[in-house]
């Protein structure tokens, strides 16, 4: 399960699709509904805060803004529309890491969407984080 902390924008259209699925496993995750992954590290984070459903939904909801700005047909019913909830912070170098991690990743899958990511060095992170000053969150299992 990866749960990106950066915009779903710089992920390919093979990524943004395995968001969309992977965040909606959370969010069964975070409501009950399932056996496994109940301790899966990507959702420390979302497990921390006061209303962590309520943050998934909010994550998942800039996932679909940006399928749906691409023309893709996501199934907004999976989720709630208009949820507001705090920010999660995230650290500037877990926003690296990650930018780094989906370099990797579209030099192969993705060549055209790398070449316009491959020079940026701070990524803007998906809306529902803030960015504070860190190294690798704790939570991130190091590749």
């Amino acid at each position: 399960m990866r749960l990106w902390s950066l915009h779903p924008a710089y992920l390919d259209a093979k990524g943004l699709v395995a968001l969309w699925r992977e965040g909606l496993l959370a969010l069964k995750v975070l409501r009950g509904m399932t056996k496994g992954y109940r301790n899966h590290p990507q959702l420390e984070r979302f497990l921390s805060v006061k209303d962590p459903e309520r943050s998934m939904l909010y994550y998942l909801y800039w996932v679909y803004i940006e399928a749906v700005n691409r023309g893709y047909k996501f199934d907004i019913t999976k989720i709630e529309k208009n949820i507001k909830c705090s920010q999660l912070k995230v650290t500037s170098g877990q926003l690296e890491f990650e930018l780094a991690h989906l370099k990797n990743k579209l030099k192969y899958r993705d060549r055209e969407r790398y070449l316009k990511i491959k020079n940026k060095r701070m990524p803007r992170p998906h809306p529902l984080f803030i960015i504070r000053s860190g190294e690798i969150e704790t939570w991130e299992k190091m590749l």
